[in-house]
């Protein structure tokens, strides 16, 4: 059984609410902004951030509940955090220095702030507040690419079966588009630079790099927390 301090349960609770509440108002918004604009309308469930986000505010859900009820939290949902905090971290990472760029002004929307911006910061700072009462084994760092590895193959065959993610794209993301110039094995001097494979492996990459420093920094903070005087545990 995991076991928090008062000022720990406290930190983690709030940071619980807020990706709940800023996940679930950012994908209403995204829905109603209508299906022309980027991961907009009916579509909206479509798109890796929008999964990533209910993903997180679900896990987030179920922890806030077993924490006030004073519940044990099982192994098993501290990997599922784990994995889904790697993954929104994709989410906001890709976002404001991939995808943000080539949108310009017009990324900046509400919208687009809560599900890239808000919950990603609140899930990771909640996954380091509530993980020094976790026991994560680095064996478990694999895990994190499991979603875009679902997520990859789900895009794959939406682009073969021409499913619409954005009017007149059958792709999400335009390093999933198959169809560019550098193809899946290519390199290009324009967007998207190099084919899909290359950018998929890429990711793959450094969510295992990802996935292994926070697990490094959870361990750091474990050993900070042990050096304190037993009696800090109840602040």
């Amino acid at each position: 059984m995991s076991v928090f301090s008062k000022r720990q349960m406290a930190v983690s609770c709030v940071l619980k609410i807020v990706v709940i509440i800023s996940a679930v108002l950012g994908t209403l918004l995204s829905a109603y902004a209508g299906r022309h604009s980027f991961m907009g309308g009916s579509r909206v469930l479509m798109f890796f951030t929008i999964q990533s986000n209910i993903a997180v505010a679900a896990v987030s859900a179920i922890g806030l509940g077993l924490m006030l009820r004073n519940k044990s939290i099982s192994k098993t949902w501290w990997v599922i955090k784990f994995v889904v905090t790697v993954s929104i971290t994709l989410t906001g990472v890709v976002f404001c220095f991939v995808l943000a760029p080539t949108l310009g002004n017009a990324a900046w929307n509400l919208q687009n702030i809560l599900t890239h911006v808000v919950v990603p910061v609140a899930a990771i700072t909640d996954f380091f507040a509530a993980g020094v009462s976790s026991d994560i084994r680095k064996r478990n760092t694999f895990w994190v690419i499991v979603p875009p590895v679902l997520y990859a193959v789900y895009a794959g065959i939406g682009y073969v079966k021409n499913w619409q993610f954005v009017e007149g794209y059958n792709y999400p993301y335009f390093f999933l588009n198959w169809g560019s110039p550098a193809g899946a094995l290519g390199f290009t001097d324009e967007l998207p630079y190099m084919g899909c494979v290359w950018w998929i492996l890429a990711i793959f990459a450094a969510l295992l790099i990802v996935g292994y420093l926070y697990l490094a920094i959870t361990d750091l903070l474990k050993k900070i927390r042990d050096r304190q005087p037993s009696g800090k545990l109840q602040d």
